[in-house]
């Protein structure tokens, strides 16, 4: 199973995924917000607090063009159902929004992810987001598949 882009061809404002998974709510919920299952498909996290307005940061290896840092800041929290922070990315002057919605299905919980926010010149930015979010979100499957 990997994520759906079902971002409009037109849009460069917002991209939006959807994953169909066979596992429960609370399995998906716990791999979007405990830090060590975190690190293992998105990034490393520092700071994590489930509260709105915590502030935190997914950190890794430096790479040319960006220091490793995002720079988050937590919005909406409702347990098991949707989780929403800022993206702040400030080597690329990047300021987005993500936001994880759970909802529950006969199979499993289809995930909704939806980062918005790119400015119209943010091009690459929207393109090199698009690529993070397929090659994470296939993380984040094999994680849940693997994971009791």
């Amino acid at each position: 199973m990997i994520p759906v882009d079902t971002t409009a061809k037109s849009q460069t404002e917002s991209l939006s995924f959807e994953f169909d998974l066979h596992h429960p709510p609370e399995k998906v919920w716990r791999a979007l917000t405990i830090p060590e299952l975190l690190q293992e498909w998105l990034l490393p996290v520092v700071g994590l607090k489930l509260e709105p307005g915590a502030a935190f940061a997914f950190k890794t290896q430096p790479m040319p063009g960006w220091d490793g840092t995002v720079n988050c800041r937590l919005l909406e929290i409702e347990a098991k159902k949707k989780i929403s922070y800022t993206w702040v990315v400030g080597d690329m002057a990047l300021d987005t929004v993500v936001t994880f919605t759970l909802t529950p299905t006969a199979s499993g919980t289809r995930l909704s992810l939806v980062q918005s926010g790119f400015k119209p010149e943010q091009k690459q930015n929207f393109g090199g987001a698009r690529y993070g979010w397929k090659m994470m979100g296939g993380k984040l499957v094999d994680l849940l598949a693997k994971s009791s």
